[in-house]
Parts: C-alpha cells; sequence; structure tokens
C-alpha cells in the first residue's frame, strides 16, 4: 500500500500535522498514472474550507467530544460478526445493533429506513444527496487475546486509545458521521443537498445482499466511503483467494526419522496470522537448536518449544494485521515455515505444507517465488502474497492464500501463472486436491467531483497541503456506489489496525475524524 512515512507524521489538535518537505515527494503519486483529470485537486489543496464549514466543525468537537465515545461504546458492545450458523435476520446482535442506530437517529433528530442488510439514516431533503458510506459488521475476533472483552470499549488499558473490535473498522466512522450530521442539524444549515449516512451489515462476509439492494435502489449521487484511509482513496486493488490441499500422505519412513505431523495456524482469510504451530516426531535436541538459530533472525517473532517424549511441539506468535496491509503483521505461518527450512522434510502430509510453503511462498509479502505471478504497479504497488490460514481436516491439510492485486495484468494471465507454478510443484513433490483460484479485477475511480475539496479540508485540519490521492490494498464499498471514493478514518503513516487483535481508535483520530467529517458535509451539502 502506498503511505506516508510514519516518522514524519504527527497528530494534535493545538497545531496542524507537520510532513517534512523531503516527504512531498512521496505524495505525487497522480503524474505516476497520469490522472490529469485530477490536476485540480493542487489548485485546491492550499483552499480553506469556507467559514461556515470550520465554525460548524469546532462546534461538532466542542459539542460532541464525550457523547461520540459513549455511542461507539454502545456500538462496539454488539458483537456484529456473521454466524454462519444463524440467519442475519434471526441474529439477536445484528437486530440489536439496528435497532439501537434507530433509536439513536430517533434521538439526534434523523429519519431512519431499514431495508434489511442496510439502514439508512437521513437528514434533510432535496433530489440531490450526499451518502456517507459505512458498516456495522465486524471481523472475528479471539477474545483471549484482549485485556478485557473485545466487546467492551476500553478506554483504560492504553491511554489515549480506545480499544475494541469495530472502533476503527468500522462503528468508529459510524459514530463520527451520526455527531457530523447533528452539528449541522443542530446549526440550522440551510443545505441544498440531502445528507444520508448508509451501514451495511454484510460487508465483511458478504456483499452479494448489497449488490442486491442497489439493484432497486437509487444512491446519492455523490458519495464519500468511511472505511479506509486519508487523505483520498480512488484506487483499491483487487481481491483474490488460492486454496489447496495436501492430502494424506504416508512415505515411507525409519522408525526413528524425524517428521513433521501437525502445521497449522491462522484465523481467517483477510487477517495476517498471529499464531502458527508444528509438532515433529522424533525430533532432537539439535533439531531444536538448528529452529532456535533460524527463529533468532525474525522480527518480532516469540516461539514456545514443548517436549512430549520424542515429540517437539513448537508455537509461534507473529503480529496480526489487517491482509491487504501485510507490511503491518509478521505472518506467523510463513515465520515458523522459514523457521523449519533449514532441511527439505519428509513428504508426510504436513511436510509437505511447510515444503509448499517455502518454496512458493516464502517470507517476502510479493510472491517473488510464486513462479512468474509476481508483478508491480507504479501506483498502486506490487501485488501481495499472504498464507493466512491453514486448516487440519479429514482430507488432509488445507492452506489459503490472500492476493490484493494491482491493475497491470490480466487476470487470465495470472491465474494461469499460479496455476503454472502449483503445476510445476506437484511435478516435483505430491499431487494436491481441491485447489481453486478466485481472483477479481483492481478498482479504480479517477474523476470524482468531490475530490479537491476532500483534499482541500484534509489539507486544512492536518497541515499536509501537498497530499494527493492514493491507492490501497482493501476494498470497499466504493467500488459499489456512484462517484465513491474513501475519506479516512486511518491517517497516512500509522498502522491500521481493522482484523487485527489489537483494534483501536484513538480519541485524538476519532474527534479529527468529527471535525473532517463535519467540514466536509457542509463543504458539498451547502
Amino acid at each position: 500500500m502506498l503511505k506516508f512515512m510514519s516518522n514524519h507524521v504527527r497528530l494534535s489538535f493545538a497545531n496542524p500535522i507537520r510532513v517534512a518537505p523531503s516527504s512531498f515527494k512521496r505524495l505525487g503519486l497522480l503524474a505516476a498514472v497520469g490522472i490529469a483529470s485530477l490536476s485540480t485537486g493542487s489548485a485546491h489543496a492550499g483552499e480553506q474550507p469556507a467559514a461556515v464549514a470550520k465554525q460548524t466543525a469546532r462546534y461538532a468537537v466542542a459539542k460532541y467530544d464525550r457523547a461520540i465515545v459513549h455511542t461507539l461504546s454502545k456500538m462496539v458492545s454488539f458483537n456484529t460478526v456473521a454466524n454462519p450458523a444463524l440467519a442475519f435476520e434471526k441474529n439477536p446482535e445484528h437486530l440489536g445493533f439496528k435497532k439501537y442506530l434507530r433509536s439513536e437517529a430517533a434521538r439526534l433528530g434523523f429519519d431512519f429506513a431499514d431495508y434489511g442488510y442496510v439502514v439508512v439514516i437521513g437528514y434533510g431533503k432535496g433530489e440531490e444527496r450526499v451518502g456517507m458510506v459505512t458498516h456495522g459488521d465486524v471481523q472475528p475476533v479471539d477474545p483471549s487475546k484482549w485485556k478485557q472483552s473485545p466487546f467492551k470499549l476500553d478506554s483504560k488499558s492504553e491511554p489515549g486509545r480506545l480499544l475494541g473490535r469495530g472502533a476503527e473498522d468500522d462503528k468508529g466512522p459510524i459514530a463520527s458521521g451520526l455527531y457530523a450530521m447533528k452539528a449541522i442539524k443542530d446549526k440550522k444549515l440551510a443545505l441544498r443537498k440531502r445528507i444520508e449516512l448508509y451501514v451495511y451489515m454484510a460487508e465483511e462476509s458478504d456483499w452479494a445482499p448489497l449488490e442486491a439492494f442497489l439493484k432497486t435502489h437509487t444512491p446519492p449521487q455523490v458519495n464519500i466511503t468511511l472505511d479506509a484511509e486519508y487523505p483520498v482513496v480512488i484506487a483499491e486493488k483487487g481481491y483474490g483467494t488460492v486454496k489447496l490441499t495436501v492430502p494424506p500422505q504416508s512415505p515411507s519412513l525409519a522408525s526413528t526419522e524425524a517428521h513433521l505431523i501437525a502445521f497449522g495456524g491462522g484465523f481467517f482469510g483477510s487477517q495476517i496470522p498471529e499464531d502458527a504451530y508444528a509438532n515433529i516426531s522424533n525430533a532432537t535436541p539439535a533439531m531444536e537448536q538448528e529452529i532456535k538459530q533460524r527463529a533468532a533472525k525474525q522480527a518480532k517473532m516469540q516461539y514456545a518449544f514443548t517436549w512430549k517424549e520424542s515429540e517437539l511441539q513448537i508455537k509461534a506468535r507473529g503480529v496480526s494485521a489487517h491482509s491487504s496491509k501485510p507490511e503491518d503483521g509478521v505472518n506467523a505461518i510463513a515465520m515458523l515455515a522459514d523457521a523449519l527450512s533449514f532441511r527439505t522434510w519428509q513428504e508426510t502430509t504436513a511436510g509437505s505444507m511447510v515444503n509448499l510453503i517455502n518454496e512458493l511462498l516464502g517470507t517476502s509479502l510479493y510472491g517473488e517465488k510464486f513462479g512468474q505471478a509476481a508483478y508491480h504497479d507504479d501506483f498502486m504497488g506490487s501485488m501481495s502474497v499472504a498464507p493466512t490460514v491453514i486448516k487440519q481436516t479429514a482430507d488432509g491439510i488445507q492452506l489459503s492464500i490472500n492476493i490484493r492485486r494491482p491493475q497491470g495484468k490480466d487476470r487470465a494471465q495470472l491465474q494461469q501463472e499460479m496455476q503454472e507454478a502449483l503445476n510445476a510443484w506437484q511435478a516435483k513433490h505430491v499431487a494436491l486436491r481441491d485447489f481453486s483460484i478466485e481472483l477479481s479485477d483492481a478498482w479504480v475511480r479517477k474523476d470524482a467531483p468531490q475530490i479537491p475539496t476532500l483534499l482541500s479540508v484534509f489539507g486544512h485540519y492536518t497541515g499536509i497541503h501537498n497530499a494527493q490521492p492514493i491507492s490501497i490494498g482493501g476494498g470497499t464499498n466504493s467500488r459499489l456506489f456512484p462517484n465513491a471514493v474513501s475519506f479516512g478514518p486511518s491517517m497516512p503513516g500509522t498502522v491500521y489496525t481493522g482484523h487485527s487483535e489489537h483494534e483501536f481508535i484513538s480519541t485524538k483520530q476519532l474527534l479529527l475524524n468529527l471535525q473532517m467529517y463535519t467540514a466536509v458535509l457542509v463543504e458539498l451539502a451547502k
């Protein structure tokens, strides 16, 4: 993902964010792809938002700095993870969340429409509309890794941070959007356009209901998605998944020969895995030392070694992250396989899986070992390739590989190159089963009319006046709405914590978002 250098970015309400002059060159992304139609963004970058926009934004923070945290706390308390065993319309957590949104809309003085998977909270009238696109569902979570329940907003464990599942992705932005609308309502501003906040309840698991909804519902003419990064996201990599299974293997082994009998890890497909494990039968103390020597060279990895007679059990702990930003995490699956790569393992089921990961993926983030598949786009960056989930099944060991692909290579060509790499590996090792390659295309929207306004507001509130539109590795619902681009909630150069086991939004960032969303809505709707 293209981003600012984190050591040049500071958040402060007393003083704007300042960026070192050397970083400005990093922001000249438009020239890389010749987006001439966005040249107006530079002209607007030095402009100030209208006085009424700035006044309303100041009012929003002064009036609702505590209320917004309370509302976020209530929203986080609903466990809105998709439950495969319970239909959405019968899930009490999802229904409870929607009921809370309805009550909040009424309390704040907005209209509310429930379309099932989609709710729309609106203010004002007019044929022209401005939309904010968000989602109320969240990704799975491992409660054992949190200091308290991930569904209870934690403001004390780490002062200045609000920890909880959905705090950044995407309930914090919903709260910011609600109070931005409330500030505008309080000020009784004369608006030309109606403002609508869309909350979709299955963004993390199933886009089909939203696609069906938009076939019969006319969305606003201009939209901002509050589900990514600043300054403005105009391009998103395509999403992909490679799945394969190493079927049960029974090689001829000497009675004392060391071999892998188990290998696994990961939690869900769009999370860089934090945990992995391996069990070695007939291991030796010397073998343990070799593994430890390789592991010692890996940054931010932790290992635990346990002996059960002659079986060595290894647990690896990395750092979870959103799989669209693999550089923010440390992939425990890839790192554990690398720690085991001091030898080529016998082709047991687990041994074959470790060999495959080391030979086709390695610890690189960008698929350079995956045959001829790796490629790079000057604007969108390199394709990322990450093993994210390994499961032990009755049919063998299943691997899921997460792909984030930029523009610049035909889908059919990429699929063929991946297939050829897998075929070549099978010819040398073992036959794979049930493998599939699913790829979607990159998305680019360079002509949304609100881009100069967004850059102007961002520049005013951060002090970063030369910022230009960027590309990200993730996929948002911007793809489905007309004239939609993403605007926050994450600052460039910071680690995006959504999908991780340490999700939070800082109080400063929550209020900075409130300021910017308020100013943008005034600018776009007045």
